[in-house]
This record gives C-alpha cells, sequence and structure tokens, in this order.
C-alpha cells in the first residue's frame, strides 16, 4: 500500500530544475535562494501576452462602457421630459458590448427599449476575425449601433402598413436583418437628401407621413444629423418571420430609429434626432390613407396569415410524417437486434418467411397491373 503510494507520487512530482553551472547571466541571491531571470525566457514571454490581453480586455470593455454611459447620459434631459418612468441611470448590460434601457409611461408610447449593440473592443480575437473578414468579403462591415425601439399604443397609429427611411449604404444588408422591411420596394423621394432613400408598401403612405409631420424632413435635411443616422422605420410586422400567424391581440406596431453610436466626446449629436421622434411619432393618429390603399394592406396580411398558416401546417406535417420515420426505424432496428439474438435454424425460418412473403407481394403487384 505505502510503496504504491509513493510510485503514485513519484509520477506526479516535476523533475527537479537543473541550474547549469557556466550560468554568467545576471541573477538575484538572497540566502539559499536565486533567480535568474535568463532561465525564464519562455515564462517571460507568455506572462507578458498574458499580461497584454488581460489590459486589451479591461481597455476594451472600458471603451464601450464609457460610449453607452456618455450617450445615456447627454440624452438624459430628453428622456426625462418625455417619459414618467425613465431609466437613464440602469443600464443593463449583456457581457461586455450589449447594454439595454427601457422607458415607459408616455402617451402614445407603451415603453421605448434602447439598445446598444457595440463592436467587441475588449476580445482580440473577435477584433481580428471581423478585420479579415472584412478583406475577404467588402460588404461586411461591423459597426457600433444603436436602436430606439418604440413600441406604441394601438391608438396611436390606426393604420397597418411597413415604412422606412434609410441611409443608401444601408439598402443592400437591412432587408437581411429585417424580415417586416421585405414588404417594401427603396425609392427615390425629392424631398429627402440624396444619401437617404424611401421603402415603403405603398406610394401614399410616404406622401400622409410627410403631411403629418413635415418637421421630420427638416431633421434630416441637416447634414450634421445624418452623420450617425442609419434608418427610420414604422411596422405592423415583426422583425423576425413568425412560425404562424399573430393573434389580433398580439400584434404590435413600433417605431425604430437605428443610429450608428458615436464617440464620447459627439454622444449629443444625436440628441436632435431623438428629440425629433417623439413629435413624429404623435403626429401618427392623424395620417389618413386612401380607400384603395387600405384595401390592398387588409389583402396583402390577410394572405400573409393565410400563407404563414400553410407553412405551419406544411411543417407540422413534415414533423409527424419525420416522427413515423423515425418510430418505424426504431422498430424495424428492435426487431434487427431481437432476430440476432435468435438461433441460426430460427433466423433462417425467419428469413424464408419474409422471402415467401416478398414473393406473394410481388405477384400481387403483377395481377393488379
Amino acid at each position: 500500500m505505502a510503496s504504491g503510494f509513493l510510485n503514485i507520487l513519484q509520477k506526479i512530482t516535476p523533475p527537479p530544475i537543473e541550474n547549469p553551472v557556466d550560468y554568467d547571466g545576471w541573477e538575484l541571491k538572497w540566502k539559499f535562494l536565486v533567480f535568474r531571470p535568463a532561465l525564464l525566457k519562455n515564462e517571460a514571454i507568455l506572462s507578458g501576452i498574458l499580461v497584454f490581453y488581460v489590459l486589451f480586455w479591461y481597455f476594451g470593455a472600458s471603451i464601450n462602457s464609457s460610449k453607452t454611459e456618455k450617450w445615456m447620459s447627454a440624452h438624459q434631459s430628453i428622456l426625462a421630459r418625455q417619459f414618467s418612468k425613465p431609466s437613464v441611470g440602469n443600464l443593463r448590460r449583456d457581457g461586455y458590448s450589449d447594454f439595454f434601457n427601457f422607458s415607459t409611461g408616455r402617451r402614445n408610447i407603451a415603453s421605448l427599449h434602447v439598445i446598444f449593440s457595440l463592436r467587441p473592443y475588449h476580445d482580440l480575437v473577435q477584433l481580428l476575425f471581423q478585420f479579415f473578414w472584412g478583406l475577404v468579403d467588402v460588404q461586411y462591415n461591423p459597426k457600433d449601433s444603436l436602436e430606439l425601439d418604440f413600441k406604441l399604443f394601438p391608438e396611436a397609429l390606426p393604420h397597418d402598413f411597413v415604412w422606412a427611411i434609410v441611409a443608401k449604404d444601408e439598402l443592400r444588408t437591412i432587408k437581411d436583418d429585417r424580415w417586416d422591411l421585405t414588404f417594401t420596394r427603396a425609392t427615390e423621394n425629392p424631398a429627402l437628401p440624396p444619401s437617404l432613400s424611401v421603402m415603403s408598401e405603398f406610394a401614399d403612405v410616404t406622401e400622409s407621413l410627410y403631411k403629418a409631420h413635415p418637421a421630420l424632413l427638416n431633421v434630416l435635411k441637416d447634414p450634421q444629423n445624418l452623420r450617425y443616422f442609419r434608418s427610420l422605420s414604422i411596422t405592423d410586422q415583426p422583425r423576425d418571420r413568425p412560425d404562424a400567424p399573430i393573434p389580433v391581440e398580439k400584434r404590435e406596431k413600433h417605431v425604430i430609429l437605428s443610429l450608428s453610436v458615436p464617440p464620447g466626446s459627439s454622444a449629443a449629436a444625436t440628441a436632435p434626432l431623438v428629440e425629433a421622434i417623439f413629435p413624429f411619432i404623435d403626429s401618427l393618429s392623424k395620417v389618413s390613407l386612401r380607400p384603395e390603399t387600405k384595401n390592398k394592406t387588409k389583402k396583402a396580411r390577410e394572405d400573409l396569415d393565410k400563407q404563414l398558416k400553410e407553412d405551419a401546417e406544411k411543417e407540422k406535417k413534415e414533423e409527424m410524417e419525420q416522427q413515423r420515420e423515425d418510430q418505424k426505424a426504431a422498430k424495424r432496428k428492435a426487431e434487427q437486434e431481437r432476430i440476432s439474438k435468435l438461433s441460426a435454424a430460427e433466423q433462417q425460418k425467419i428469413l424464408e418467411r419474409e422471402r415467401k412473403r416478398s414473393i406473394r407481394k410481388s405477384q400481387t403487384k403483377a395481377v393488379r397491373k
């Protein structure tokens, strides 16, 4: 027993350090302790890499925290004026690149979610991946993005439609991220700056929105306000395609303002856009559509619900068929395992029985033909 324990200790004990006798480098001695740095080059390199990574992570995480805190601080007065329950100082985070804020308590607006999705400045590996992938895919352009998602009360917008103003450099990818915007068609509009496009289901939606709140155009015509503007959308559809029709009582309407996050020194640059959104939302109840547009929208939503229902039923049918196939396969496997345990004579009888059954089936099919 003791010898076995000693053998285990010998196996897990590291080998002794061999100090060369002819060592001529710098060393530090204290009594029986000797420190020779030249013998620890590999350890020094690894320690340096570790320290660099930790410092990189710390400063990267600090950059993201500083950006979000400065933006919230620069817009605190706006949110405090507009909401009875703003949670400006309550910024939640998911990791070190995603931050969230929630406000509520305002006419026409059920809630506001402020969502920061920043680049992973704290993660060197992800940054290198983004850099090299950007060399491969010229359309790949990661950004520090910010969304203000306004969930509306039902009476704030009496009509169903999808509409957006989008910066042209976002047109290539925005439909990949927003299923609801696939309902629209991008067009030029002379009332907007050349760098912006309109995405709308129907032409008169744009005209009605401009009439209801013309001040929005003045804000978007200022080049200073477009530096960080990405899109402004109104939608009665979810951003991701639902698996089945959404019940009427669970349907939501949103106004979504998408921005690029400005640097901390310019955090207040997006304040005019944020300020202008609130009167714009208040004006949506005044939007009036032509009767033919209302009918087209109603039919489009009915066709969508029908298609979603058919797709859901088809998917359910495919799942049930797959389950039946899996059950048959499991049954065949269990039968094969049972037969494999029988004697050779019994196995031969079963094979002969299966052969005769196959012959009878083939003869029956021949007679039917």
